[in-house]
């Protein structure tokens, strides 16, 4: 599906639900403290800014944020609630964006939409080319849900609540997945919102971050801090660029 048809217009205008969901205080709260914490005294650049969600309350903090995103449908949401934060429009695995951070990060599974390995590795190698010494690249990422998956059976159903229901479906063979979003109502309406993705097992992030130079510095299980284990559906990832290289 072309990816274009996935981040227009229409989408962007779909994506803030203030209050609930991804902007949720209880969501984004815990995610823009870590970020700040980890930015300290220097600058941040988020990968994929999208309409702004955490890049606006990041800067609210202090925290000088530059963004990159590829689709100028999200830019011009992002425009609607911010005018102030510096946007570079282009994919977040070959952009450059001026200046030197301490802290590049990638949030809410989004390198995931690099459909193949080597956009994934570029990333990583993007994220240190703009990072200071001693400087960190934070990703959050789902663990993929294999173990759900029966012989003979594709898809997960990994979210059902009134009005909606959500469903992976894996082509293993190339480690893609396609989530499905179905919305509806009492009427005999249904919307349907799709978006492709390769999905990447914690030890496979672990080894693209060594290809750019970067140490595992740490693994939890959400931006709180809670223990990452085999039970984890997602993970936040803090690799660090070595001080003094």
């Amino acid at each position: 599906m072309p990816e274009e048809k996935v981040w227009d217009a229409a989408t962007a205008q779909r994506y803030d639900t203030p209050g609930t969901g991804m902007f949720a205080p209880e969501v984004l709260g815990p995610t823009v403290d870590r970020l700040a914490a980890l930015a300290g005294d220097g600058a941040a650049l988020e990968f994929a800014v999208g309409t702004g969600r955490v890049a606006i309350p990041l800067a609210e903090r202090g925290v000088p944020v530059t963004g990159i995103e590829l689709w100028q449908p999200m830019i011009d949401q992002l425009r609607t609630k911010n005018t102030a934060i510096p946007v570079v429009r282009g994919d977040m695995a070959t952009t450059l964006a001026p200046g030197e951070y301490s802290l590049v990060y990638l949030v809410y599974n989004t390198i995931s939409n690099l459909l193949t390995q080597a956009e994934q590795v570029e990333c990583f190698r993007n994220a240190a080319r703009h990072l200071r010494p001693g400087g960190r690249f934070v990703i959050e990422l789902w663990v993929p849900e294999l173990r759900k998956l029966p012989p003979g059976v594709d898809a997960t159903v990994w979210q059902v609540s009134p009005g909606y229901i959500a469903l992976d479906t894996y082509d293993v063979l190339n480690q893609h997945v396609v989530s499905h979003h179905l919305g509806f109502d009492d009427t005999e309406q249904a919307r349907l919102f799709r978006s492709p993705h390769r999905y990447i097992w914690p030890a496979e992030l672990d080894l693209m971050g060594q290809l750019a130079g970067f140490e595992l510095e740490s693994r939890h299980a959400d931006w709180s801090g809670a223990e990452f284990t085999a039970e984890s559906r997602s993970h936040v990832s803090i690799y660090r660029i070595p001080p003094g290289d």
